[in-house]
């Protein structure tokens, strides 16, 4: 068995070597990326660390089958922990088995190293999984991959090549609606829709919204999906094009597909959103001097959309732009409401958000971590039995670690064990980056950095 494993993995570093494509292949373990913008200041990269999870604009990174009592989920790999080359990767964790699958290279990014290009996942009505790998502008194309079996991932065809960046594709009951960004120099939202997941409508332009006629603009968003009747997306605004200034907070949502678009109140919107003041925005964060780091969004059981962010003073790391607020704005029938849930130390410190009958919790690395000022920390539970209002720590998820946490995600329809998965890494300098799993009692594991086996259980940390 370690002779065939080691002949595979000659093949495998001679078809790197020779740059053939390793679309299909399977690999030998789960390593995520690690990555730097190169935008350098006093406390460090304006972020850099384990974005193997990364973006807050990718969504869903992973999604729960109950037919197959599997969780599909995916990632930005790569080949060593010594080597930044994106890797769009796709594993599966059995529920029954309690095992996790060998990952495969779903599209190989052939030298890339920039996890904006990491993909997201979609199951269609069939029961085929979809890949929808981010491109970047017009540079890099993106794509969507089809799985070539229900409900499996050994092989994935490719269904188009298209400009589209952080791709946002939801399964509605009246079919699948994908919300995704193309760069233009700025950053504008567009959508499109599809009645099969293979044949889709032309892009249309959700949202261009200037300060002054004649500025340019630009948005980043994070969406979700109400019992597959509606799809709601909360957006920021880049003043002039400027991301380093994103700002204020707007919401509307869909129940057609995008036919038609309102306000939080039902009330139709004329598409695309080009004016400033219109019924969508929900809190001038500009006049406050404030931004806006989008994180997660979801409903409540009627159907009321809640928005986790961190509020700061600006873009630059350290805390010459503190304090970090983890903020949740919600809609409460009437008006919309904000709260403060607790402070962290970073921009791009990444969590997601839980909303129950019984609680609302939020997971993410809100404690500090071993490298000060970075991307991630130690991972924290947050609890508000007030429908967002009140919060209070309820868990340490971990402590003393030697890198930082970062990127907690959500997955869609999520069953325990596998509530929420991360990838760690050291914040500031090249590292290994190993991904994780856990649940609400404070489980942990970790997916096997090399595998053997097709097949094996993941590392129980706690």
């Amino acid at each position: 068995m370690k002779q065939l494993i080691l002949i595979a993995a000659i093949l495998l570093a001679s078809s790197i070597a020779k740059g053939q494509s390793l679309n299909n292949t399977k690999f030998d373990g789960y390593r995520g990326i690690w990555f730097e913008l190169g935008q350098k200041y006093e406390y460090g990269d304006k972020y850099s660390g384990a974005l193997g999870t990364y973006t807050a604009k990718h969504v869903p990174l992973a999604v729960y089958s109950k037919v197959a009592d599997k969780t599909f989920f995916v990632y930005g790999g790569t080949k060593s922990e010594d080597e930044r080359y994106l890797l769009c990767m796709i594993g599966e964790f059995d529920h029954k088995t309690g095992m996790v699958s060998k990952p495969t290279v779903v599209y190989d990014k052939l030298g890339v190293n920039d996890p904006h290009d990491n993909p997201t996942i979609m199951i269609d009505g069939d029961n085929h999984i979809q890949v929808f790998v981010s491109g970047r502008g017009r540079n890099r194309m993106g794509f969507k991959f089809r799985s070539k079996k229900p409900l499996n991932i050994d092989e994935f065809v490719q269904i188009t090549e298209e400009e589209m960046t952080y791709p946002q594709p939801w399964n509605t009951k009246n079919g699948y609606l994908h919300l995704f960004t193309k760069y233009t120099g700025i950053r504008l939202l567009y959508f499109e829709s599809s009645h099969d997941g293979v044949t889709w409508t032309e892009d249309q332009l959700l949202a261009a919204i200037p300060v002054n006629e004649g500025e340019r603009s630009g948005h980043y968003q994070t969406s979700a999906c109400f019992n597959g009747e509606k799809v709601g997306t909360f957006f920021n605004r880049h003043p002039d094009g400027n991301v380093d200034k994103r700002t204020d907070v707007y919401y509307i949502e869909t129940s057609d597909l995008g036919q038609t678009w309102t306000d939080v109140q039902g009330n139709p919107l004329e598409i695309p959103l080009l004016k400033l003041e219109n019924p969508a925005r929900v809190i001038d964060y500009q006049s406050q001097g404030k931004n806006v780091y989008l994180k997660d969004m979801g409903f409540d059981s009627d159907g009321n959309p809640a928005f986790l962010y961190i509020r700061s003073n600006g873009h630059e790391p350290g805390p010459v732009s503190a304090p970090y607020e983890w903020c949740i704005t919600r809609w409460a029938g009437k008006k919309w409401h904000t709260s403060v849930i607790t402070e962290s130390d970073h921009n791009y410190d990444m969590g997601s958000l839980y909303i129950s009958e019984k609680d609302w919790k939020v997971v993410g690395p809100t404690a500090e971590g071993p490298q000060e000022w970075g991307v991630g920390g130690e991972l924290e539970v947050w609890q508000s039995k007030s429908k967002g209002k009140k919060w209070r720590k309820q868990k340490s998820l971990t402590q003393n670690s030697e890198f930082s946490h970062a990127y907690v995600r959500r997955p869609l329809d999520y069953k325990a064990p596998f509530c929420f998965f991360w990838a760690d890494g050291h914040s500031h300098e090249l590292s290994k980056s190993q991904i994780y799993f856990g649940d609400f009692e404070g489980n942990i594991w970790r997916l096997p950095y090399e595998m053997e086996e097709d097949f094996e259980k993941p590392e129980k940390l706690r």
